[in-house]
Parts: C-alpha cells; structure tokens; sequence
C-alpha cells in the first residue's frame, strides 16, 4: 500500500519560526531551525508492513490528541463509509484527517479501500517532488509559511511554491488510487465507488481535495466572536454547470427522476442506468468514459487564530443538517472528544424527524480541532480505537471491524441500487476480500423502493454482468 512513516520524530522548535535556516524536506516539512538526519524514502518503505499498527493513525469510533472521529451504520445494511485521522502524518504538525462515502454492491469495500491506499500515495508523490526539486537545485519549503512586512517578492513565491506542490501531489495521487482501483485483481468497481474528501493541516496551511458529495465546513469566530460556519468544499453534483458541461461533452446524460426532481444523476448514453448521483468519484467505472471522473477538486487555505475546528462528514449528516446546525452542535458539545457522536446523534434523530417513512442514512464524521488540544477529561469520555488496537485483538469474542460496528448480524444491504433481476438471484454467499466475512446479504439490491430519501446509485447497468474481462 506505499510507505509509513516514522511517528517518533519530534520538532525541538516552533513551526512559526521564520529564521534564515536549512530548508527540511519535503517528507519532513513543519521541521524547521534545524538541520536534521534525514530517513530516506526507501527507510519508509521497509517500515510499510508497520502501517496497520501505528498509534497515531486511527480509523474507528475514538478520539486523537487533537480529533475526533465516529460512524454509525444506517439502516441499509453494512456501513458503507469510511475515515481517518493520520496524525504526525510526515512531521509533528502534519495531519491527514479523510471521510470517504461508497455506493454500489462493493462500495464498503471501495471507500475502506481509499481510506488505507490514498494517504500512502499522497506521501508517494511528496516524495517524488522532493527529487524533482532537489534535481533542480531548488529546496523545498517549510510548511508554515505567512508572509510578513518587508519580504521580498521573491519570499513570497514560496507560498505558491508549496500550494503548487500539494496541487500536483494531490492530483497525482487521486489519479493513481483510481488507477489501483481499475486493475484490482478481486475488487470490482464497475458500478461501484466512493467519494473523497481529504484535507492536509500543515502548520497554519490547509490543503484539500476532494470528489463527490462528502463535505468538509470549518467553525470559526467573525468579528463579534460569534461562531460562524464557512464551507470548503463544494459538492460536486452533475447538475453544476461545467460538472453537467463536461458530462454531455462525453455523451453521458443528466436529468433527475419524476419522483425526486431536486436529485440530478449521471445515466449512460444508451441506458436508464446506473444513476449517479455525484459527478466525481473513484470507481464507477461504468461512467467513466462518460463525463464522471475521479480528478479532485484542489483548495489551500491559511489558517487563522479566529478558525477554531474543522468538520468533515458524509452526506448522511448534510442531508439532513445545514452547515450552521453542525458548527453549533460541535461548539456546544459536552466535550471535545464527544462532538463526533453528538453530531451524528443529532443526524439521526433529524432522520426520525424530517424522512420518517425512509431509511437513515450511514454517517461518518470527522472533527478536527485546530489549536491541537482535547479536553483533559476526554480521556474516559470516548474509546479511543487505534490501528494497533484493532490488529492486537486476537481473541475470540467479537471485535471492532474497520467501519466503527461491533461485528455482529447486521441489516441487509440495499447498495442504492434497485433491480429486480438481482432480487430474484438473492441467496448466493460470498467473501469479503478484505476481511473474509460473509457478503451474502450484499446481494439485495433494491434501491429506490421506499428505502431512502437519496439513494446515490439507481440501478445496474444490464450488461454489467455479461461485459468481458479486460
């Protein structure tokens, strides 16, 4: 899956320091006043086998130093969604935080597989502009960079320098986990994906990219220090006018159903099918000679002491909380630690209130708190699962899975998808690839009978089955 890095580092010395200094590199941005022993790319890649036990790392209901994060199954069946907060990704004051949302038969197993590959590959293509720029001579810069009074004009190229930097990594590195994701030997992705949203925090800069209809919000202070919400992301629906503009381009076509007119879908050219509801994802592989692409939306951000948490979350919360809902909920959570669950509590029960005749959705939230610190008693307030915890579990009473739910029965799967031929094949069992439970449920595919409000999928294509191995 690529490489991990070491969380044993630490910095001796502020990242807002702004001295004349040796330039670290890219793998050790947010390092800076010193000049360090550097750990080779190739000393990462043999630690790769560590990955799934790195204390820092965590992917189920819990809390970090600085987040916390929680999912909750709906009432469709196995979760589909996926997150995860990397903290110390590449130095001390770097985090990856990522909520990733599948559709589709494998749509579980698409999202869990972006959440554990794409944080690797964007390492990958740091690295690789690190030996680029180091091939041109040119250093590559620090990761907390403002600009003050009385720079140069040439001080200030380097702030574009490091937001072109993570421009190119980010798309380099959505490109290659689609590619991954086409010629996976026992995952088929055809009518199956996942969204993406993804932010880096490094230092006082935020970069994030993102496809699909996962969002991320930032609760911050205005002038009257009252909080406010600002969204970052922009749901990437096919209805936005160059989303539709590229689609039609590709002979892909874009109309909503009679019966859900304010949902507008992605359909093949010669078929009422699969339905998208998102104009971008990974996967669905069905649409992608036909306008629906996996290249991520790239934004940069400086932070500021006004900027107070970040929220990143499926669209099973969006869809039924507004942007200013969700900052006050986090804000007057009884805890930091807690504000993920609060949240996702607060989703359900508007579920109960607003579609009591349709299926909640899953949820999958993530809260990143941006002055780094968790209330001190949070300590007993959350569990707190870390990748080693997960791994270290091997006894036989049941355990938490990679998707936050204790590993008992659950619901059978409808996969947003509605066809009544798959209906009547229902009953085969198959194995998970990833971690060898039972898929049998997954074979119930009926989407838009009365089961959700939003189903992101409506039906298989009709040849999806009979098409031929590539």
């Amino acid at each position: 899956m690529g490489c991990c890095v070491s969380t044993s580092s630490r910095s001796t010395c502020s990242s807002k320091s702004y001295g004349d200094t040796v330039s670290p590199s890219c793998l050790e941005m947010g390092f800076c006043g010193q000049k360090r022993t550097r750990r080779t790319f190739s000393d990462h890649v043999v630690s790769l086998h560590k990955l799934p036990s790195l204390p820092n790392r965590i992917f189920t209901n819990g809390k970090s130093r600085s987040s916390c994060i929680f999912t909750q199954q709906g009432r469709k069946g196995i979760n589909q969604d996926a997150m995860i907060v990397w903290e110390d990704f590449m130095s001390e004051d770097v985090i990856f935080c990522g909520v990733f949302d599948g559709h589709g038969p494998h749509g579980h197993l698409v999202a869990r597989k972006v959440r554990d590959a794409l944080p690797i590959k964007l390492l990958s293509c740091l690295h690789s502009c690190e030996l680029r720029q180091n091939g041109s001579g040119k250093a590559c810069f620090k990761g907390d960079i403002k600009p003050e009074s009385g720079e140069s004009e040439k001080d200030f190229s380097a702030e574009d320098t490091l937001n072109s930097m993570w421009r190119d990594a980010f798309m380099k590195a959505y490109k290659a986990m689609d590619k991954d994701l086409r010629s996976h030997p026992n995952l088929d992705c055809f009518c199956s994906g996942s969204t993406a949203v993804t932010i880096v925090k490094q230092g006082s800069n935020l970069f994030m990219g993102y496809i699909g209809d996962s969002r991320a919000i930032m609760g911050s202070k205005d002038n009257n220090d009252l909080m406010v919400a600002i969204q970052l992301t922009v749901d990437l629906k096919p209805d936005l006018p160059r989303e539709a503009e590229r689609i039609k381009r590709c002979k892909g076509r874009v109309f909503a159903l009679q019966d859900e007119p304010e949902v507008p879908r992605v359909w093949l050219p010669f078929d009422d099918a699969p339905g998208l509801a998102m104009a971008r994802a990974f996967g669905d592989f069905c649409l992608k000679e036909y306008g629906v692409i996996s290249i991520p939306e790239f934004s940069h951000q400086l932070l500021t002491d006004r900027d107070q948490f970040i929220v990143l979350a499926s669209d099973g919360v969006w869809d039924v909380l507004s942007n200013e809902e969700v900052v006050e909920i986090v804000s007057s959570a009884p805890s930091r630690s807690s504000a993920a669950r609060v949240l996702v509590d607060s989703a359900a029960r508007e579920w109960k209130l607003k579609y009591p005749t349709s299926k909640m959705d899953d949820c999958a939230v993530v809260c990143l708190f941006l002055d780094g610190k968790m209330d001190p008693e949070s300590d007993c307030d959350e569990p707190c699962f870390s990748s080693a915890t997960i791994q270290s579990n091997h006894s036989g009473n049941p355990v938490e899975s990679d998707d936050g739910q204790k590993s008992e029965p659950s619901l059978q799967r409808n996969f947003t998808v509605r066809s009544s031929e798959e209906n009547e094949n229902f009953g085969g069992a198959s194995i998970d690839v990833e971690d060898g439970t039972s898929l049998a449920e997954d074979q119930n595919w009926s989407g838009l009978e009365g089961v959700t409000r939003v189903n992101s999928l409506v039906q298989l294509p009709r040849f999806s089955e009979e098409r031929p191995n590539s």
